[in-house]
C-alpha cells in the first residue's frame, strides 16, 4: 500500500524551478531526474523512504512548489516537515539572491548571464555525506564517466521504494557503503585506490569519527577542509566540491578543477587555457557568491546562454 500526501511550498523570490531542475534533465528516473516539468527524487525522513514529485505552481517572482510524498510507511506531521525541508534545501528555495545579483552588476558578462537566467538557484545534496562521495568518484575523470559509476553505486547498494510498478533508489546510507567489500565497488566502476577511499571514508561517516553534516556549521572553510582531509583521498578539490554541493557554501571556488575552468576561460578569456590562479583573479569580482557565480556560467554553459 501506498500513502500519498500533497502541500504547496512557497519559495523566497526570484526563483525558477525550471531553470534550477535543468540540471536533473538527464538524470536517471529511478534515481532523480527533471522531466515534463516534474522533478522525483527519494528521500530518507527518520528511516521512512518517501518519493518526492515536485513541480511549479507559482511564478519567478510568486514562486511556489506543489509537492507530492509518497511513500509505502504512513506519514507523519513530522515526516511531512522533514520532506518539505529536504526540498527547501534540495533547490535552496530559502536563498536570497538580491545580494549576489548586486555584487555582480558591475561585470558586464556576469551581470548579462544573471539577467538571463534570473532566479536560478544552485542545488544542494540531501546530505553531506553524498556530496563527499560523489567528490571522490568524480576525481580525475570525466563527470560523464563519473555520473555512470554514481548510477551504480546507488542501484547497487542503495535502498528501495516501489511505486506504481516501479522500482525508486535512495542514496546509499554510510552504513551500507563501509560494509561493502573492495570488490563490490570496484564493480561499479571504481579503481582499487577510489574503492578504498571510498569505503574508508564511508567508515568513519559510519562510526562516527567524522561528523559531515556538523560542518555545515563551522564558520571557517579552512577548517572544514582540515576536517574533510582525515578521510584518506580527500584534498583541497575534494573538500572544496564537497562544501559547495552539499553545505550551501556558495563561496567556494573550485578553482583547480579543469572543467570548471574550461567554462570560466569561454566566457572571460575567449577559451584560452587558464590557470588555477588565474581563475581565482576573475572570481575577485564575485566576492562571497564565487561558487555561485561559477554555477550561473556552468548552466549558461549547458543551456548555450551567450552574455
Amino acid at each position: 500500500m501506498i500513502f500519498a500526501e500533497k502541500l504547496e511550498i512557497v519559495a523566497l523570490p526570484p526563483f525558477r524551478f525550471d531553470l534550477s531542475a535543468e540540471i536533473f534533465a538527464n538524470g536517471d528516473r529511478q534515481i532523480r531526474a527533471y522531466e515534463k516539468g516534474m522533478f522525483r527524487q527519494i528521500i530518507r525522513a527518520d528511516g521512512k523512504l518517501i518519493l518526492v514529485t515536485v513541480e511549479s505552481a507559482g511564478t519567478v517572482d510568486k514562486p511556489k512548489l506543489s509537492a507530492e510524498f509518497r511513500s509505502d510507511r504512513e506519514l507523519t506531521q513530522k515526516d511531512k516537515k522533514k520532506a518539505e525541508g529536504a526540498i527547501s534545501v534540495l533547490f535552496n528555495l530559502n536563498f536570497d539572491l538580491a545580494p549576489f545579483y548586486e555584487q555582480v552588476k558591475a561585470d558586464k558578462i556576469m551581470a548579462c548571464i544573471t539577467q538571463k537566467l534570473r532566479g536560478l538557484k544552485s542545488s544542494t545534496t540531501q546530505t553531506v555525506f553524498e556530496a563527499l562521495i560523489d567528490s571522490i568518484v568524480e576525481q580525475q575523470i570525466s563527470l560523464k564517466v563519473a555520473n555512470g559509476i554514481e548510477k551504480k553505486l546507488i542501484k547497487k547498494f542503495g535502498d528501495t521504494l516501489g511505486v506504481e510498478g516501479e522500482v525508486y533508489y535512495a542514496y546509499p546510507t554510510p552504513q551500507k557503503l563501509a560494509s561493502a567489500s573492495s570488490e563490490e565497488l570496484r564493480q561499479c566502476g571504481l579503481s582499487v585506490r577510489k574503492a578504498e577511499y571510498l569505503k574508508g571514508v564511508s567508515k568513519l561517516v559510519a562510526d562516527g569519527k567524522l561528523d559531515v553534516e556538523k560542518l555545515k556549521n563551522y564558520d571557517s572553510a579552512d577548517e572544514i577542509i582540515r576536517e574533510l582531509d582525515r578521510g584518506r583521498g580527500v584534498g583541497v578539490w575534494t573538500a572544496e566540491l564537497t562544501m559547495l554541493r552539499g553545505m550551501q557554501r556558495l563561496e567556494t571556488l573550485p578553482a583547480d578543477d579543469l572543467g570548471l575552468r574550461r567554462t570560466i576561460s569561454y566566457y572571460y578569456c575567449n577559451g584560452k587555457m587558464i590557470t588555477p590562479a588565474e581563475t581565482r583573479q576573475i572570481a575577485k569580482g564575485w566576492g562571497k557568491w564565487k561558487g555561485l557565480a561559477a554555477y550561473y556560467l556552468v548552466i549558461a554553459e549547458m543551456l548555450g546562454t551567450e552574455p
